[in-house]
């Protein structure tokens, strides 16, 4: 096990291979805690579609309590990986106990903050009258699980940067799979509806948080959890906060371009179009999964690498992610443009909402073989602990892009509700293209310095 987690020997993209297989499938499982609730609510007779848009209006707020997960997650596991590369097995395991003890605090911290404030926000967000019920039902009793979603998916990541991909999509894998089955019982069976899809939903959460601690409590593990490493160092959190920042950005980023697009949809379009971004967002989140996981997997290695000083293996992790990832998004892109009523279909079966989904679909998705260079270059910068640089361009496609294009677009050239799903589409050109140009001019004359 020791010479599979040595990232600075073998050949650089059969590791990043080995790392990304599990991930992908550990986080296809994962995406389907959410995905799967939305297509069983979807097609509930009668109420289907206005169900779906309830749940569409909270799943924003959830990439926010993500984006926390994501602060200390992701901003913890590649210094890590850094520290171990330098053989720092103390200084990574006192990383790792502060990730944990964060993590804990500020899932307590959140679900306060949306309980007591949960009904203006979710008529900020574009609830209306016929959504609310729907929307609170769902909400209300997921935030139960918040602890444990933040735990099992912020520390997961403490085992990929060990090596042990395969525990972390176990554990992963073994709560989606008890939500899979779940799901129709309390939702059907029950006659529960979208509160059977939450309650579905904080049991599979349970699991996977009791498996992932369980093993980083084990005597398996590499690195462990120790009650002197749980105390908070202020020096080292504010390291994982700043590189943990990008990740925290792009998904608090996701979640408000989604509000905004949802507000905005609900004001030219009505709860119809709030129903369409939930079904494309519903197919982004799928469509992107191996993108996501050769970017996750390729973080460790530069990670390890860089500490190891081995700058020649970074610049061929970057060419294999990059040539996979822009490959992987055309096809994904054609297929979606060829055949988008059978992926709409999939959520719900409304003639309305087939009719002006189609074209909203095509808009929204076209150019996002772009989207894969924002990627790429985005994990590049995360994995080589260029915080700055990752949150810049994190923040350049988001928030100083997408959202004042979703607040401008539909007020001019008659563009109506079509230029809330037209302002991705222009994002992914401009913040792609200078992302990844950025990143390679930011790490070229790295990957010339001499190596060890």
């Amino acid at each position: 096990m020791e010479s599979k987690s040595d990232f600075s020997k073998g050949n650089v993209n059969g590791i990043i291979i080995r790392l990304a297989i599990p991930l992908i499938l550990a986080q296809l499982v994962q995406v389907l805690y959410n995905v799967v609730d939305r297509i069983y609510i979807g097609h509930m007779e009668n109420i289907g579609q206005t169900a779906l848009t309830g749940m569409g209006i909270v799943f924003p707020i959830i990439l926010i309590i993500g984006a926390f997960t994501n602060l200390f997650g992701t901003g913890g596991a590649p210094l890590c990986s850094i520290e171990r590369g330098k053989g720092n097995e103390k200084r990574a395991e006192k990383i790792m106990g502060n990730t944990f003890a964060m993590l804990i605090y500020t899932s307590i911290l959140l679900m306060l903050v949306f309980y007591i404030f949960m009904k203006p926000f979710l008529y900020l967000f574009g609830a209306s009258n016929d959504t609310y019920s729907y929307a609170y039902g769902y909400f209300s009793i997921y935030l139960m699980g918040t602890p444990f979603f933040m735990i099992g998916t912020g520390m997961s990541g403490f085992i990929n940067c060990q090596g042990y991909t395969k525990i972390a999509m176990a554990a992963t894998v073994s709560g989606a799979v008890v939500n899979i089955i779940l799901d129709p019982v309390f939702i059907y069976t029950l006659n529960m509806g979208v509160k059977g899809a939450a309650v579905a939903t904080v049991i599979s959460q349970i699991i996977s948080a009791v498996l992932v601690m369980g093993f980083l409590f084990s005597k398996k593990t590499l690195l462990k959890i120790r009650k002197e490493n749980l105390k908070i160092e202020i020096a080292l959190l504010k390291k994982i906060t700043g590189l943990g920042a990008a990740g925290f950005i792009m998904s608090a980023s996701t979640g408000l371009v989604q509000i905004t697009a949802n507000s905005t949809l609900k004001a030219t379009g009505g709860d119809v179009y709030v129903g369409i971004m939930t079904v494309i967002n519903s197919i982004r989140d799928v469509v992107i999964l191996p993108t996501s996981g050769f970017t996750q997997a390729v973080q460790p290695v530069i990670g390890f690498n860089l500490g190891a000083r081995k700058y020649n293996r970074i610049s061929q992790a970057i060419r294999f992610v990059t040539i996979f990832s822009v490959i992987y998004m055309i096809i994904a892109w054609a297929l979606l443009f060829f055949f988008p009523e059978s992926f709409i279909r999939i959520f719900n079966s409304n003639p309305e909402l087939i009719a002006k989904g189609v074209p909203a679909l095509h808009t929204f998705f076209f150019g996002m073989f772009m989207m894969s260079l924002q990627v790429a270059g985005q994990a590049v910068f995360v994995g080589m602990g260029y915080s700055k640089h990752a949150i810049f361009f994190s923040l350049l496609r988001k928030v100083i892009i997408v959202i004042p294009l979703t607040l401008i677009l539909p007020y001019v050239w008659n563009l109506g509700e079509n230029g809330v799903f037209l302002a991705e589409a222009v994002s992914n050109f401009v913040g792609g293209t200078a992302c990844f140009t950025a990143m390679m001019i930011s790490v070229n004359k790295l990957l010339k310095s001499p190596e060890k």
